[in-house]
This record gives C-alpha cells, sequence and structure tokens, in this order.
C-alpha cells in the first residue's frame, strides 16, 4: 500500500510537470520558434517536477522542504542531453518516451535519499567549532579567547611565530576549560624559526614541488627543519607534549609537506591532523554560490577536497586520527550569516562520535582592527584578510550559536 500511494503521487507530479511543458510549450510558440520554446517549457516543467516531488511525492524524506538546488540542474542538464542524444541514435519510440521517465525516478529518488540523509545529521551530533590564528594579533586572540570564555568554541589553532602567540597561551590557559590547543604549522609566510631562504612560499609552489621528484628531495630537509623548530616552539609555550596539527591555509595538506608531518609523526608525538572533506551545504541561494565562487572558495574546495581524500589513507595507515567532515573551505573569508549557518548544518553527524573524528567548523574570527599590531612584513598574505569587516561578522555569527 505504501509502494501504491508512492506511485500515485509520483504520477500526480509527473502529470502537473507534463501539463506545465505542453502549456508553457503552447504558449511561447506563438512568439518564437519550437526549437527555443521547448527548453524553457521543459526547464518550467523541471521545476513543477522539483517543488513537487519534494512536496509531496517524497514529503516523507524531506520534511516538507525543497531538495538541494543542484538536484533541479543535474534533472535539467541530464534530460536535454538525453532528448537531444537519443534521435541521433536512431532509438525506438518507446525508448524515447520511457527513458527520460526512468531517469527522472532515479534522480529524485536519489535526492530524496540525500534530503533524508541530511534531516538525519541534523538531528545528530554537532560539530566542532574551531578558531584558526590565535597569536596573529590582538585583535585576532581577543575575538577568540572571547568565544572560548562564553563556550561557543570547543577549538583554536596557535600560530607559533605570530607577535602575540606567548600572552595568547597565557590568555588560553587561564580560561576557565581549556579547549584542546592545535599547533597551527606556517609555511607560507612568517615562517623565519629556521633560516630556510630557499624554501618556497606559497601554497601553489609547495604543490607543484610535490609534483617534481628533485624539488622534493631539494626541500624535504628544510621543511622537516622548520616543522621540528615550530613544533619545539609550540611545545615550549604550550608545555604540551602530544601535538595536534593543522595548518595555515591548509598547507598542512600539501602531499610534499604531508610527507614530513608523517615522517615526524612518531618521534614527534603527533597524534591528530586535521582535514578538509567538505560537505556541500543544502538550500545555498545563488548569491551565496556567486560569492563562493568570485572569492576563490569554490576553487580551494575543489582542490583540498583532492588534497584530503589523498591525504586520509595516509594518516590512517600511519595511526593518526582525523575528523571526518569539516566546513570552512567553501566560505573561507565569509563565514558568517546564511552561508555560516547552513555550513554548520551540514556539518552535523548522524550519530554520536568520538572526540577525535568529530566534524569541524572554521572561522576565522576579530574583533575591530584586528591587523593592529600585526607583523604587517611578516604576515603579509593575512594583512588585507584580517583587515576585513568579514572577521568581525565571522565573530558575531559565532556569538550567536
Amino acid at each position: 500500500m505504501p509502494v501504491l500511494n508512492r506511485l500515485l503521487r509520483y504520477g500526480v507530479v509527473g502529470g502537473t510537470a507534463a501539463a506545465v511543458h505542453i502549456g508553457v510549450l503552447l504558449l511561447l510558440g506563438q512568439w518564437m520558434s519550437l526549437s527555443l520554446a521547448n527548453p524553457i517549457a521543459f526547464l518550467a516543467a523541471s521545476v513543477a517536477g522539483y517543488v513537487g516531488h519534494a512536496l509531496l511525492t517524497f514529503r516523507e524524506e524531506t520534511g516538507g522542504r525543497q531538495f538541494a538546488r543542484r538536484w533541479l540542474l543535474l534533472q535539467y542538464v541530464v534530460n536535454i542531453s538525453v532528448c537531444a542524444l537519443l534521435p541521433l541514435l536512431k532509438a525506438p519510440t518507446l525508448m524515447l518516451v520511457f527513458t527520460p521517465t526512468l531517469l527522472n525516478a532515479l534522480i529524485w529518488s536519489r535526492a530524496a535519499r540525500f534530503s533524508a540523509k541530511a534531516r538525519q545529521q541534523q538531528n545528530g551530533q554537532p560539530p566542532l567549532l574551531h578558531a584558526d590564528d590565535l597569536g596573529l594579533a590582538l585583535g585576532v586572540d581577543a575575538a577568540i579567547i572571547d568565544l572560548a570564555q562564553s563556550g561557543q568554541l570547543q577549538g583554536a589553532s596557535l600560530l607559533v611565530n605570530g607577535p602575540s602567540a606567548r600572552d595568547a597561551v597565557q590568555a588560553w590557559k587561564n580560561l576557565a576549560e581549556t579547549p584542546p590547543l592545535t599547533l597551527h604549522l606556517c609555511l607560507t609566510e612568517g615562517h623565519h624559526l629556521a633560516n630556510c631562504p630557499d624554501l618556497p612560499t606559497g601554497f601553489g609552489t609547495l604543490l607543484l614541488a610535490s609534483l617534481l621528484p628533485w624539488q622534493r628531495r631539494r626541500i624535504a630537509p628544510q621543511l622537516r627543519r622548520v616543522l621540528q623548530q615550530q613544533i619545539s616552539r609550540y611545545r615550549q609555550l604550550t608545555g604540551l607534549h602530544h601535538i595536534r596539527l593543522d595548518g595555515h591555509q591548509h598547507i598542512h595538506l600539501v602531499p610534499l609537506v604531508l610527507d614530513a608531518v608523517l615522517d615526524l609523526a612518531s618521534a614527534e608525538s603527533i597524534t591528530w591532523v586535521r582535514t578538509t572533506r567538505e560537505p556541500l551545504p543544502e538550500g545555498l541561494s545563488l548569491r551565496l554560490w556567486w560569492r563562493s565562487l568570485k572569492t576563490g572558495g569554490l576553487i580551494k574546495w575543489l582542490v583540498l577536497q583532492l588534497l584530503s581524500g589523498l591525504a586520509i589513507p595516509r594518516l590512517r595507515q600511519a595511526g593518526l586520527e582525523t575528523n571526518r567532515r569539516f566546513a570552512g573551505v567553501l566560505f573561507s573569508g565569509s563565514m558568517f550569516g546564511v552561508a555560516f549557518r547552513h555550513c554548520w548544518i551540514s556539518a552535523h553527524s548522524p550519530s554520536k562520535i568520538k572526540s577525535a573524528s568529530r566534524p569541524v567548523v572554521l572561522i576565522h574570527p576579530a574583533q575591530l582592527n584586528a591587523a593592529a599590531g600585526m607583523d604587517q612584513e611578516a604576515f603579509q598574505h593575512s594583512v588585507a584578510f584580517f583587515n576585513s569587516t568579514n572577521r568581525q561578522k565571522e565573530w558575531t555569527s559565532a556569538q550567536q550559536l
């Protein structure tokens, strides 16, 4: 009976979408050619199906909410492509009629399962909120300490070669409850702890060097030296023995750098390394997708998805723990407002998991004039980033969790 009910609802929505297609086609056909009117009419029918299947056919899975918009795009592109290709292949009439119907059933069923999984996650275990760049500047430190004091923050990453690192650690130790502190490995700027003039300072340069064997051999000893000195400095400042590690601008995920981390993991008691496997949030507006594309967040997301995919098996093989999921790359530099809330929801775990594996949501909070007191010559890349008013918006959004 439930199957019959589902098929009936699917048929009602499918019939409605077909009626929309015919109606729009007849209307537009009076002013334009059918070759142009038909894709527009098909888009209108796709929207009708997208809304109807979410609100009616698969309402148990969606809870009455729309599917993520990418399912509409997928359905439209697949159907237009198939409808254009099948006649060229001289497919029989039955195949022309039923292939799009079967494809739509598969797409919307998959979208429903995805929505059900997302709803389950929203009711599950919340992620850990984490702030990077403690020790970079007084305005950064003040915002991070404020969030930790109020209980919103569950961890921070210490930039050991930052100008305010010593005072920041002392303020962290003075908290009533001290969340985990992580070594924020910094190679792209400010790494003056070691005398390594030949060490590349750009993410792209280090990534390229990872692909060139002679560069790997030349750079590897310098990377090892910088990493050891930053670990030593971290222990000197914090008094901690076991090392949790991530990277400034996620540099630790570059294969050449990860090699050095894994080589030192046992000797230096590195136990946890952050990864950035980030699910795409549901329900984002086109304006937010455009923001991510315009600011380079989508490109960063693609690169770091690949690097995390390569890193996770190596970390497991080495016996190191890592977070299962992550949020903060797609909207890096603008993790506030609606984008922050959607990322927060998407990072929930469907069930209780141990602390070391819990998802991490990354922010870069700061108070007004965050770049004041920053070593602007050593940290040139961070000056503009922290001068942006977005840093205060991230701080405010985190306060409202």
